[in-house]
């Protein structure tokens, strides 16, 4: 749930750029703050041993290093706050927008200019912020020299007349007025470190507030590993919603580029759906947009877990498995499978990382993949680019099913796994799918007619509810909302073939 609603350039912004200001305050800051206070110490001691009352002449300017510190730390605290939370809105711009996806969505909608305005126009409020924090730092550091100066001024002063009436000596004086011009240095640096470790105090915040964020999916102290999986999937009485955002994110991560964010309660979208798979079967979810079957099949590997009710995996309540052994049981294709910008080799083995050049040739041969891999440049370590782009859409779902085939899990989860192809490309997923799925347990959330009517079981779907189940011909022939989904699935096919 948290990547759903998360910015990732506001993410990532926190991962970098604060902590490195965070780390820059504990390396450098702090080592300057330990030498300076050793060096104020001793020459504080050196100083009162010759001569008290200039010493304390000296120290009375104290203060007004640290008031200006104060408010000076504060302004500067709440600028650099603005200047991160302006960095992360550009680099949620330049993730959504500098990549092949959403470059391409710029040009065809012919927003070239409005993106670079808006770009600029962000870069010029950081640069804004940049320069009033300079400015704030430089005119800080210029009050403190002439404060140390005042001092130093009034030690030569009242010392001259300390030496005209003989109370001290002219090299006592000298050596005074030396070690007040020492006193000065460590008392501005620490004063400008107070400054700087209020403001990396910011990026501290930034930080926490993301590692302090509670893992509302997490193994439980006594959870179990799953045995190896026979497949047996059941829903008892699941009623499900969507977590709000502040129990899943942060209001600062999810604020979109236009200042808009969403923090209030999740829809139900389950109502009390039981359902039993047997291992080996394959089941099909059908129903209209939004009836809750993504949902339903996201809840098998426990991306989230349910408001009531229970999944359970070969009898065990999926909460009371360890999250790896769960996982590791069920593999997912979706319907924009995401491939990493690597070699087809390694998107392969993302799925079982001991995987051999063999096994992978084989799944992809399975996957009706192999021939296409094969003649790309460099075959298997040919890169396939950001999220696949060098690849066909069919291309891309076989090679995932490839994927799932290399990991071989017991549970296999297709989310609209056939959606939005070709009648040829579809022929060849459903062939990969033929193998991908024999002697597994298969939950499908499918569109079309090939992926449904050979179904062992038909769960419809309205509004989060199951209203009918049954074998193909059992719900053709109740003519209920499936027999309608039916007719209108072999209507668009018909126009397909048609056009």
């Amino acid at each position: 749930g948290f990547f759903t609603r998360t910015q990732t350039g506001a993410l990532m912004s926190r991962l970098n750029n604060d902590v490195i200001g965070a780390q820059r305050a504990v390396t450098t800051t702090l080592g300057s703050v330990v030498s300076n206070v050793i060096v104020l110490i001793t020459t504080l001691i050196a100083m009162f041993y010759l001569e008290w009352r200039l010493t304390i002449i000296g120290i009375l300017v104290l203060p007004i290093f640290i008031i200006p510190a104060k408010r000076v730390g504060r302004k500067l605290s709440a600028i650099t706050r603005r200047g991160f939370d302006l960095n992360a809105v550009m680099n949620t711009q330049m993730t959504e927008r500098f990549n092949v996806s959403g470059a391409l969505l710029v040009k065809l909608f012919g927003n070239r200019k409005r993106e670079s305005k808006e770009f600029s126009d962000r870069a010029a409020e950081v640069r804004d912020i940049g320069i009033q924090s300079a400015m704030y730092s430089r005119t800080f550091l210029i009050a403190l020299a002439l404060v140390g100066a005042i001092g130093t001024a009034l030690v030569y002063w009242i010392g001259g007349q300390l030496v005209i009436s003989d109370a001290i000596t002219l090299g006592t004086l000298v050596a005074l007025a030396a070690l007040v011009t020492r006193i000065y240095e460590p008392l501005t640096a620490l004063s400008s470190a107070r400054v700087d470790i209020m403001t990396a105090l910011v990026s501290f915040d930034r930080v926490f507030e993301v590692l302090d964020l509670r893992n509302s999916l997490d193994d439980k102290e006594d959870a179990i590993d799953l045995p190896p999986s026979k497949g047996a999937i059941e829903f008892d009485h699941v009623t499900f919603r969507y977590p709000s955002g502040a129990e899943e994110s942060l209001a600062s991560l999810e604020i979109g580029l236009s200042g808009s964010v969403d923090d209030g309660p999740g829809a139900e979208v389950l109502h009390d759906v039981s359902a039993s798979i047997l291992p080996g079967q394959l089941i099909a979810l059908v129903g209209p947009s939004g009836a809750g079957k993504t949902t339903m099949s996201s809840l098998v590997p426990r991306l989230y877990d349910v408001t009531e009710g229970s999944v359970r995996i070969d009898g065990h309540d999926v909460r009371d498995l360890t999250l790896d052994s769960l996982r590791g049981a069920v593999g997912v294709v979706s319907q924009d499978p995401h491939l990493f910008h690597d070699t087809v080799a390694e998107n392969l083995r993302y799925a079982r990382h001991d995987a051999t050049d063999a096994e992978i040739v084989a799944a992809c041969q399975a996957a009706q993949i192999h021939d296409v891999i094969a003649a790309l440049p460099d075959g298997y370590n040919t890169v396939v680019g950001e999220r696949g782009h060098r690849l066909s859409g069919g291309e891309k779902q076989r090679l995932a099913i490839a994927r799932v085939l290399v990991k071989a899990p017991a549970i296999v989860v297709l989310d609209e796994a056939t959606s939005h192809l070709d009648s040829e490309n579809e022929s060849l997923v459903q062939k990969a799918l033929a193998t991908a799925l024999a002697g597994r347990t298969a939950l499908v959330v499918a569109h079309r007619l090939s992926t449904i009517t050979g179904a062992d079981q038909i769960l419809v779907l309205e509004s989060g509810r199951i209203v009918e189940r049954g074998r193909h011909e059992e719900l053709l022939n109740a003519d209920g909302l499936y027999a309608d989904l039916y007719r209108t699935l072999v209507r668009q096919d018909l126009e397909g073939i048609e056009a």
